[in-house]
């Protein structure tokens, strides 16, 4: 008697579970799985720069480019691919550029990767930033902060996405 009782419960929780599956999509069953998003760091030896660009016909305010070295780790027991990092750089807290990058890169379940990531910034929308890097290239150091999401395919458990996040942060230098 006891069995019979406890019997609708689980089929009752085992309906929800599949309803709940099939209203919310891949990305739910990825989460119900323990999907982790990649991990992102700094690489030691690797500094972030900034390249300074004079005016141009497409920048008539002049802008840099930033390349971020990173380590990206996949620290699930599966493959999986980064597809997306999408969000904001910014200097000394000062917003410098949206970041929308499509990466299409594959990472074997536990291993790490090292990747540049280049990033455009146009002076025209940002008056105050222009400044900002002046005082670095005089020599002052100039705190960045990369935050944003994060978007992976894990084949049959989804494309989840991940964030906000503070994806990296340090100092860069800037090169002539």
């Amino acid at each position: 008697m006891w069995a019979w009782r406890r019997a609708p419960a689980a089929a009752g929780a085992l309906i929800a579970v599949a309803v709940l599956l099939g209203s919310s999509g891949c990305a739910t069953l990825g989460a119900l799985v323990g999907v982790q998003p990649p991990r992102f760091e700094s690489v030691p030896g690797r500094p972030a720069e900034v390249r300074l660009s004079g005016p141009s016909r497409s920048r008539p305010f002049g802008g840099a480019t930033v390349q971020l070295w990173t380590r990206v780790e996949n620290p699930n027991p599966f493959s999986l691919t980064l597809s997306t990092v999408s969000g904001r750089l910014l200097f000394e807290d000062v917003e410098a550029a949206d970041v929308d990058l499509p990466l299409g890169l594959p990472l074997v379940s536990g291993e790490a990767q090292v990747i540049p990531l280049e990033i455009s910034v146009g002076f025209d929308n940002v008056p105050r930033l222009a400044r900002v890097l002046a005082d670095a290239g005089l020599g002052s150091p100039l705190g960045y902060r990369l935050e944003g999401t994060v978007g992976v395919d894990a084949g049959r458990l989804g494309q989840p996405t991940f964030g906000p996040l503070t994806l990296l942060e340090g100092d860069v230098r800037v090169r002539r």
